[in-house]
């Protein structure tokens, strides 16, 4: 009986470290993407079924949920080049992300800017929302609610919004909007200073 028992916490043991060790390598596979580079309030991150405050200097992996609460701001910084600012009440998913090459994000809730330095290699980013595909090539947007249920601005670059089976391209300086979901995107107009100030003050800059 003894020798059974021994047995039987071997096997046991095994298979703990076993799974133990599945978890490291998991962990080992998943880069770091980048990290919270500024918080404002109440920011939380979501890693699989765990959620937790989301503190600056925190790493980021692929497929990370970050949200940010009522008047509570957050700053990603993805790669060297890139950052994406979040207003209050956002919901992001950093779906895949390469540094260097780009990556696919999707905007559940609320609002950010995607900001990239005008003069560095482009990348290849897709912004996914409720209203529709923001393909971008390395630029500066913001997208969220802005006297609209959702519009999108671009102050430099330019970026191709899809829905509704019409896709616009904005040029910088120029903005375009949807009233509600299932529109297709407005023609491109030029944005006064104003609107625009406002836009980037929902995420804080």
């Amino acid at each position: 009986m003894r020798q059974v028992l021994v047995k039987r916490r071997v096997v046991v043991g095994g298979l703990l470290l076993a799974a133990m060790g599945g978890g490291v390598a998991t962990t080992m596979a998943s880069p770091v993407i980048g990290k919270a580079t500024e918080i404002r309030g109440d920011v939380r991150r979501r890693q699989a079924e765990q959620e937790d405050p989301l503190a600056v200097g925190a790493q980021l992996f692929d497929n990370d949920h970050v949200r940010t609460e009522a008047e509570s701001f957050a700053t990603l910084a993805l790669g060297a080049d890139t950052r994406v600012l979040l207003g209050a009440e956002t919901d992001l998913l950093v779906d895949r992300f390469i540094a260097g090459q780009g990556g696919t994000l999707e905007l559940g809730t609320g609002r950010m800017v995607f900001d990239r330095p005008e003069g560095l290699p482009k990348v290849d980013v897709a912004v996914r929302t409720a209203f529709g595909m923001i393909g971008v090539r390395g630029t500066k947007f913001f997208c969220g609610p802005s006297k609209v249920a959702f519009a999108v601005f671009v102050e430099h670059g330019s970026v191709a919004v899809a829905a509704g089976g019409v896709t616009q391209i904005v040029a910088a300086g120029q903005g375009v909007e949807f009233k509600q979901r299932g529109d297709a995107p407005s023609e491109p107009v030029n944005w006064g200073q104003a609107r625009i100030r406002e836009a980037y003050a929902s995420v804080g800059l």
